[in-house]
């Protein structure tokens, strides 16, 4: 059974950082870590579809963030505040959110959208859209995607629905032109291409909008992107009914309103004369400034972190260190690689430009045990899904990547992150290691480092909470044994950075030598 909502506490980390400006509702969060696992059939009120919809998917009870989301939402808490979440990657932050959404639009048999959810990256919006697409159909819904993967045109035919003319009376003035609708109840996107829909396609609207969802909040509201949250927040929260001219507005127990429009959509809520906006707000790294916070125009909202730390790595990661030359880290990756026989690992540089360089120096030693490819920016989207699927897979052991194309990414089977680049600060070390470890399994986070680097690195060890780092210990003569591969790997790359003459997708190369470090 679901514990009783628990009441919150001053954490310690807001305590050690005085200096950072506090919001008052962020002082006193609901504790994630009261609720235990709870299995599907416990569930109060789940819909037995999205029962069995779930245990198609191999899930048998719902994480802790879970349990403490549906309280929230489909429980008591009945979405009467907005929610922010601040959680560690890997604890089932998705479903925590896709689950109540889709339990509640269910309830009412239309088709129009309801529900948004915004993403950072492709990739990342993908993977979400797979999590709904999993759930939805069970209960009757539809769940589009607005990417920019495919052309606009394709996606417009997909979330706008073109209707029937021979269905209309020519004769009645009401009825023509008929109004296009939208096809699907819920929609992930970027929101790059949600603003194009917004200012291009037709017969797409955020009108009947009940549900807006913000997942990698603080990367989204770093990025302004062409002004996506003020225009979404603004075409959803009309607060005044003047626009509204045909709604029938009928008045409800003297203190709210209930509007019935002609597509039958029904919009009332508590103590408000005007439609609410709920919103989700989910991070692993939660912002806690306020001049960024008060963008999402929050109504009453209600945090739910996981302990008393604003920083929390997975529970069941493992930490480790290995002190090398700057010069020389290639070769220190390469014989933990070795070390690693093969196993599923993530390695993150510190820039689109160093993966790819890295990339290229590593499939050019004949010494790995594994298949190791770039996952890039620079690459096309198709070329990315690609990669990702085979890494998937199993049919590629190792992704080399930057922190902007991993943020997010969940796959199954991640056993090592491996930071070829220190992380610059503690956030980034957190989305890293969080990639591995993820519900409930166990997984290890390595860091090459030079000597003057392990002071900060400390430093950021100890905000992210993780105290223990223990250092790893190559096998002996492994790095003396690689380097006459090493110098023949440096000079095909330099015979390949002459042929490509250093302006291969626009990366300019100073010299082999600075290619790897």
């Amino acid at each position: 059974m679901l514990p009783e909502k628990p009441i919150g506490k001053e954490s310690m980390a807001d305590s050690q950082h005085k200096t950072v400006p506090v919001l008052p509702w962020m002082r006193n969060p609901v504790d994630i870590e009261v609720f235990d696992d709870c299995p599907l059939g416990l569930v109060p009120r789940l819909d037995p579809r999205l029962v069995e919809a779930l245990r198609k998917m191999d899930i048998q009870s719902l994480f802790p963030v879970q349990v403490a989301m549906w309280q929230e939402t489909i429980g008591p808490g009945a979405f009467e505040r907005d929610i922010c979440v601040n959680s560690p990657t890997g604890s089932g932050k998705t479903l925590a959110y896709a689950l109540p959404i889709v339990q509640i639009l269910s309830t009412r048999k239309i088709r129009c959208l309801r529900a948004l959810v915004v993403l950072p990256t492709r990739d990342l919006a993908i993977q979400v859209k797979e999590v709904f697409a999993a759930i939805a159909p069970a209960v009757g819904l539809s769940v589009g995607v607005a990417v920019g993967q495919s052309s606009i045109a394709d996606e417009v035919s997909k979330l706008v629905e073109q209707p029937r003319l021979d269905t209309f009376s020519a004769f009645d003035p009401e009825d023509w032109p008929p109004e296009l609708q939208s096809s699907v109840d819920i929609l992930i996107a970027t929101p790059g291409r949600l603003m194009d829909h917004i200012n291009t396609t037709k017969g797409f609207s955020l009108e009947h909008l009940c549900y807006l969802v913000v997942d990698e909040t603080d990367r989204l509201l770093r990025e302004a992107y062409q002004s996506w949250l003020p225009t979404v927040i603004q075409l959803a929260c009309m607060k005044s009914l003047a626009g509204y001219k045909e709604d029938v507005i009928f008045p409800s127990m003297f203190n709210s309103l209930t509007t019935i429009r002609r597509t039958g959509v029904e919009r009332g809520f508590k103590g408000k004369s005007y439609p609410r906006l709920v919103k989700m707000i989910m991070s692993a790294t939660l912002t806690q400034d306020p001049s960024k916070l008060s963008q999402l125009d929050l109504h009453h909202p209600l945090l739910l972190t996981s302990g008393d730390r604003r920083y929390k790595l997975p529970e069941k990661l493992e930490s480790y260190k290995l002190i090398c030359e700057s010069k020389l880290k290639p070769l220190y990756l390469v014989a933990l690689l070795q070390d690693l026989r093969g196993e599923k690992s993530i390695v993150f540089t510190s820039s689109v430009e160093s993966t790819h360089r890295l990339s290229k120096l590593l499939n050019l030693f004949g010494e790995l045990p594994c298949k190791v490819s770039e996952y890039s920016s620079l690459q096309h989207q198709s070329v990315r899904s690609k990669r990702l699927k085979a890494f998937r897979e199993g049919k590629i052991e190792v992704l080399i990547a930057s922190d902007a194309m991993t943020r997010g990414m969940d796959v199954e089977g991640v056993r090592n992150v491996i930071n070829y680049d220190m992380p610059t600060y503690v956030k980034a070390f957190v989305h890293r290691a969080g990639r591995t470890a993820r519900a409930g399994n166990k997984g290890r986070c390595f860091t090459l480092l030079r000597k003057d680097e392990t002071k900060r690195f400390r430093k950021i060890l100890s905000k992210a909470g993780k105290m223990v780092c223990n250092a790893h210990v190559l096998p002996a003569n492994s790095i003396e044994r690689l380097r006459p591969v090493y110098s023949t790997a440096l000079e095909k790359l330099k015979q390949y950075v002459d042929s490509r003459k250093g302006k291969k997708h626009g990366i300019r190369f100073k010299s082999a030598e600075a290619d790897v470090k």
